[in-house]
């Protein structure tokens, strides 16, 4: 019936699923339920057997002297055929190895040999004297004061008059 409802149709582009349909049901009458799950199917079969071509949302016969379309994108490889008897291993697991147990100890980390410890020095304590009061003022190592100086108030002064 996908065959001849397709010749019938005649359309230059190849006929959509829904063409398909209305002219089924235009020549056999009232269709079951589930026709468009058959048509779908049957249209797949048809399709991967080779009798009709799929482009563009439209089915057409296939032309026997017609080179095969291609698809997108690039084209697989040929498949290399083995020897028959060669013995293959199988493939490795995708992704990253698990890890071990955990309980296997460690072997020991090797030194630098410097003796220094390892990450950010420890900060220098605060020089002691210099400039007025060195706890209310922390000293850059240039000995000047660090940050803007406080403001100086002025003194209230009363006017005697």
């Amino acid at each position: 019936m996908i065959l001849e409802a397709i010749e019938a149709l005649n359309e230059g582009n190849g006929s959509n699923k829904t063409s398909i349909s209305k002219y089924i049901e235009s020549k056999y009458g009232v269709l079951p339920p589930g026709h468009k799950v058959l048509l779908n199917v049957h249209l797949a079969k048809l399709r991967d057997t080779g009798l009709l071509d799929f482009w563009k949302n439209n089915y057409t016969k296939r032309n026997p002297n017609a080179p095969p379309r291609r698809g997108r994108g690039r084209p697989p490889k040929p498949k290399e055929f083995l020897p028959p008897g060669t013995v293959l291993s199988p493939p490795r697991p995708r992704g990253r190895p698990p890890k071990g147990p955990r309980d296997t100890p460690r072997p020991p980390k090797a030194s630098a040999g410097s003796g220094r410890p390892r990450g950010r020095p420890r900060k220098m304590a605060r020089p002691a004297g210099g400039f007025g009061e060195a706890s209310a003022s922390p000293l850059k190592p240039s000995g000047k004061p660090r940050g803007r100086p406080p403001k100086v108030k002025p003194e209230l002064v009363e006017n005697i008059a």
